[in-house]
């Protein structure tokens, strides 16, 4: 067992000497991680590949888009660490008093990493809590043994481990770690391991950034563009290995444009793997044997549309739609996590939008329409961390836009200015000229003064 407490305490004892709460401290730490990426692009890109990422532009991906992140966070960093102006009641202002909110770091915080984006869906969390200056416990996934372990290498080079630190575990060492009395938690995997997450930080009443997941829809209206959306449909959720926790996870057809849909789906899957998808070089393996299994026993071979062989010790299986489903099959029970593209029929959107919020709320959902009624509608109706209009998945590129999931797929966000503001806490100061006071305040209370209490909700 590593020395969980003592790296704890030694970031605990670092961040209280205030060294974490410059400028120059953060950007520091975001050339640090800079440098580990740019230096060893073609380990790390090697290292993902051989874990289970074999399709070229995911593992080019993986250092790329950390890499993004750190280079925009380090051109906004300054202006998201300036004290902001609050407005005040007329009466504070015109007496000389002001309001500022300044953004101040938690403290030692704890990043717990999934296995499907072994890079970008820690390191990019990082780059928060280093600029937000947190320094960090980084539990690397156990189920990606050669990037965990060259990510703990890199690490451990890059960076002093009171600032950073990256340790390896499975379910012992975070049980031994959410003991701990972090200052913050970010937590991206399972809704049950978040839930688990949540009832440690509970114990010593710790914030937490909780990225899960869900069965994502994505509607196919009837004006909808249907070759385009069985294109970007299919392949939002054949990509990554259907490993993605924004992935498609079912698509919602009206039933006037299934059929051709279903058609279109499958031209799709061909067009982008060709006949023989197991030995094509863009599309990824499954990240282990158990999770083949798993996906193998959801699909019913009577609504194959295309695909539905699986090879567990190869971590492979096909890419596949399954066709006609109905909520109460097997498949529809829970988030799929894998290349299956389940086809279910609907008449009537109201109807259709009733019976997914029925479900928990998801992670993503798209709509794919012509008719900006329609797209009004679907947007106010249903609740969903984000998602976008005809298109799927790509929104989780984009830095600028908060990322994050809502009740059950979810708590908090992070990406850019709002993953900033989520690891520091908002102080808020007011300042008093000292020789002022506000009278109406202090006894005795006679009738003028309590009249004067008004004075506080007029702005």
């Amino acid at each position: 067992m590593q020395d969980l407490r003592g790296i704890f305490e030694r970031q605990k004892k670092y961040f209280n000497s205030d060294a974490t709460k410059s400028y120059g401290w953060r950007i520091d730490q975001l050339d640090r991680l800079e440098r580990l990426l740019k230096e060893n692009t073609k380990g790390l890109q090697e290292a993902v590949r051989q874990d289970f990422k074999t399709a070229s532009s995911e593992y080019v991906f993986e250092v790329m888009a950390p890499l993004s992140v750190i280079e925009f966070t380090k051109s906004q960093l300054r202006e998201w660490m300036k004290p902001t102006s609050a407005p005040l009641p007329t009466f504070l202002t015109a007496s000389g008093h002001t309001a500022t909110v300044i953004r101040e770091p938690y403290g030692p915080s704890l990043l717990i990493g999934p296995f499907n984006g072994p890079l970008t869906l820690s390191l990019d969390p990082v780059v928060g809590l280093l600029s937000a200056g947190n320094p960090c416990i980084m539990k690397v996934s156990e189920q990606i043994p050669a990037t965990s372990h060259l990510l703990m290498e890199l690490i451990a080079k890059y960076f002093e481990p009171e600032c950073l630190t990256a340790v390896w575990g499975a379910k012992d060492e975070v049980t031994e770690l959410l003991k701990l009395p972090f200052e913050f938690i970010f937590f991206t995997g399972s809704v049950k391991v978040g839930k688990i997450v949540a009832r440690a930080a509970a114990e010593n009443l710790t914030p937490v950034v909780l990225e899960l997941g869900g069965q994502n829809p994505a509607f196919v209206d009837p004006t909808a563009d249907i070759a385009n959306a069985a294109k970007k449909i299919g392949w939002g959720a054949t990509a990554w290995g259907g490993q993605w926790c924004t992935s498609p996870g079912y698509a919602y057809v009206h039933r006037s444009v299934a059929d051709e849909f279903v058609a279109q789906c499958k031209r799709a899957v061909v067009e982008m793997y060709g006949s023989d998808p197991r030995h094509n070089s863009d599309y990824s393996k499954i990240i282990n044997a158990q999770a083949v299994e798993r996906l193998a026993s959801l699909i019913d071979p009577d609504k194959v549309v295309i695909g539905g062989k699986s090879d567990p010790e190869q971590r492979y299986i096909d890419p596949t739609v399954l066709y006609p489903v109905s909520w109460t099959d097997r498949i529809m029970d829970d988030e799929i996590f894998g290349p299956l593209l389940p086809v279910l029929v609907y008449d009537d959107l109201d109807a259709a939008i009733r019976e997914v919020k029925k479900r928990p709320k998801p992670l993503s959902a798209f709509l794919f329409s012509r008719d900006q009624k329609i797209i009004d509608h679907f947007l106010q109706s249903l609740s969903f961390g984000g998602g976008a209009i005809n298109q799927v998945n790509v929104h989780l590129f984009i830095d600028t836009m908060p990322f994050g999931g809502v009740g059950n797929s979810g708590i908090g966000h992070y990406y850019g200015k709002a993953g900033f503001d989520s690891m520091t806490h908002a102080k808020s100061i007011l300042v008093s000229p000292a020789d002022v006071d506000i009278d109406h305040l202090i006894p005795p209370y006679t009738d003028v003064k309590v009249e004067a209490l008004k004075q506080w909700f007029e702005y």
